[in-house]
């Protein structure tokens, strides 16, 4: 009986000390293990951790493009949205998210943000049933001509020589087109910035559009404004390596 008292005792002790390990100071508690961060995948957890920081919550709002822009995801495909997030932008402030390129994401995570990018803002009918201009020039510019679109089109908002008007600020700051590569230029001109109330190509002179080469011509002529062209920044890059504008 003795025996089998102590015997109970020490099996009793033995419980209570694996028990007690369950309660070690600085141990997790019970619940989901944090994820590997390339095993994540919801599009929008993705975008928050990597894009809201430039491009704002909910993809507006912020120093660069609006990505949550209908116009914009119906004038850039898939394959410029995943060259800009996987390679950056060289010369500016975007850079390379891919792993490959020495960032954090996988493709299949590049691709969960493309598609999330699709699912939560695209509009079938963004532009109206217009043709907007293409992304890439097709030609050079002409920059005196384009001084002369900029009057037309840009000057009631951005001043007469685009140093800031009634209702914008300058564009021909020097610290700005240092930052912004042509193609930058072209697709905000396209786009405008509609959460900053920025019209589009179709909108600067209500009933006018701009044509194709009034688009090229403009931004050649803020080009011109550049001093000393920044390393990096191209001044016609093609669509395979320019950035998400």
């Amino acid at each position: 009986m003795k025996a089998r008292t102590s015997l109970l005792v020490f099996w009793l002790l033995v419980s209570l000390a694996v028990a007690g390990c369950s309660y070690l100071p600085g141990k997790p508690g019970p619940g989901p293990e944090v994820p590997r961060p390339d095993s994540v995948l919801d599009p929008v957890v993705l975008f928050n951790q990597n894009c809201q920081g430039c491009h704002g919550a909910d993809g507006k709002n912020g120093p660069a493009i609006m990505l949550s822009d209908p116009v914009y995801l119906a004038l850039v495909n898939d394959e410029i949205l995943r060259s800009v997030i996987s390679k950056g932008r060289p010369g500016t402030a975007m850079s390379a998210f891919a792993q490959d390129e020495g960032g954090m994401l996988t493709n299949e995570q590049v691709n969960a943000i493309i598609r999330g990018m699709r699912e939560r803002w695209s509009k079938p009918n963004a532009l109206g049933g217009e043709t907007a201009p293409p992304y890439a020039a097709k030609s050079a510019g002409d920059a005196a001509h384009g001084q002369e679109v900029y009057g037309k089109f840009c000057a009631s908002c951005h001043g007469a020589e685009g140093n800031g008007g009634p209702k914008a600020g300058s564009i021909v700051d020097h610290a700005y087109l240092s930052l912004i590569t042509d193609q930058g230029l072209r697709t905000i001109v396209i786009t405008g910035r509609p959460d900053f109330n920025a019209p589009d190509w179709r909108n600067n002179v209500p009933g006018h559009p701009m044509s194709d080469q009034e688009i090229t011509d403009v931004v050649a002529w803020l080009a011109s404004q550049r001093p000393n062209r920044a390393v990096g920044v191209a001044a016609n890059p093609s669509p395979a390596t320019e950035g998400a504008q």
